[in-house]
């Protein structure tokens, strides 16, 4: 089940600037490092790739809505990543402690070139793209975000599937010790772990779809999904499946894990659409998170997202009532 929390209600004048944030964080892992390594309460030394570094040679791509961007401290502090617990707040206090160096991704089913990849060699043929993406939430709420990252179809190619892979499948890192919401019975809302989701082999493909390795021009926070997630924007969040380990070619409709939970809640293909209503509330508007305050009205949500332009001949003849 869903836990829904409520937004501050906070006003752009009390919103810290992106910059100052910054400062004030490297401030602080600096006196950490000048008084013997010892640690301030809650505060975490980064890993070899740590959020807040640069990512260098990324281009500005032409996939970037006109939006207002989210502020930096919202988009990393107000997560859905059960893996770390169902609380929007529990992703930012407890992800850090991850290691997401050294990191595999598993490449596997109806491929010519599978294999075990190292993060860094997975990544390194391609040129990183900072895309301005809607990031619209099934619980009602959305983001503006500048992701970086490659497109997954270029990936896809690089390891030449064969005609029987019609669905690519995904899976999250399953590590209880780190990721304490996959503890039975703690935070995890009863998920069967590891999480795993999937798309059609075409929808895989979409220029449009991304795999996600930074924000904000800087390396991924892993409340955000580090090292690698994927980023799917005409569709619920809760697709674009974070903390990737495997990439599996498959000839069937893969199992994903909120499908397999809750089926009449979480269809497979989770596209945005305001006619379809999640059974405990509607879908016909959403609320801008950092932008929108709680008592403010509502903005309409936009069909697959307002990508319906690029996106909808995907599902011509389908009916998107009984497919959702």
């Amino acid at each position: 089940m869903l836990i829904i929390k409520k937004t501050s209600d906070i006003k752009s004048s009390e919103i810290t600037d992106k910059e100052v944030f910054l400062q004030r964080r490297r401030f602080l892992r600096a006196a950490a490092l000048v008084t013997g390594g010892a640690l301030a309460p809650g505060l975490i030394l980064p890993s070899s790739a740590s959020a807040g570094e640069k990512l260098a040679g990324v281009r500005k791509s032409a996939y970037r809505v006109d939006d207002k961007l989210t502020p930096y401290e919202y988009v990393t502090s107000y997560n859905n990543f059960y893996e770390f617990g169902t609380d929007k707040s529990s992703p930012a206090k407890l992800a850090p402690k991850m290691k997401t160096r050294p990191w595999k991704i598993a490449v596997e089913g109806e491929v010519n070139k599978p294999g075990v990849y190292d993060i860094d060699d997975f990544i390194k043929p391609y040129v990183l793209e900072e895309r301005v993406y809607r990031l619209r939430c099934v619980e009602a709420w959305s983001m503006v975000v500048p992701w970086v990252g490659i497109p997954l179809g270029d990936v896809i190619k690089r390891f030449e599937p064969n005609s029987r892979a019609k669905y690519v499948a995904f899976e999250t890192l399953y590590d209880p010790e780190q990721m304490p919401g996959q503890e039975p019975g703690l935070f995890g809302g009863g998920l069967d772990w590891p999480y795993q989701e999937g798309l059609r082999i075409d929808e895989a493909m979409h220029p449009l779809t991304l795999l996600g390795v930074g924000l904000y021009g800087e390396v991924l926070p892993n409340q955000n999904g580090a090292p690698l997630r994927l980023v799917v924007p005409w569709k619920y969040g809760f697709k674009s499946i974070k903390s990737i380990v495997k990439m599996r070619f498959v000839e069937q409709q893969p199992v994903t894990t909120w499908n397999n939970a809750a089926s009449s809640e979480y269809g497979f293909y989770s596209n945005v659409n305001p006619e379809v209503d999640h059974p405990r509330w509607s879908q016909k508007a959403e609320r801008r998170i950092g932008e929108d305050s709680w008592f403010a009205p509502k903005r309409p949500t936009l069909m697959f997202n307002g990508y319906a332009e690029q996106v909808a001949s995907l599902y011509a003849g389908m009916d998107l009532k009984k497919y959702y």
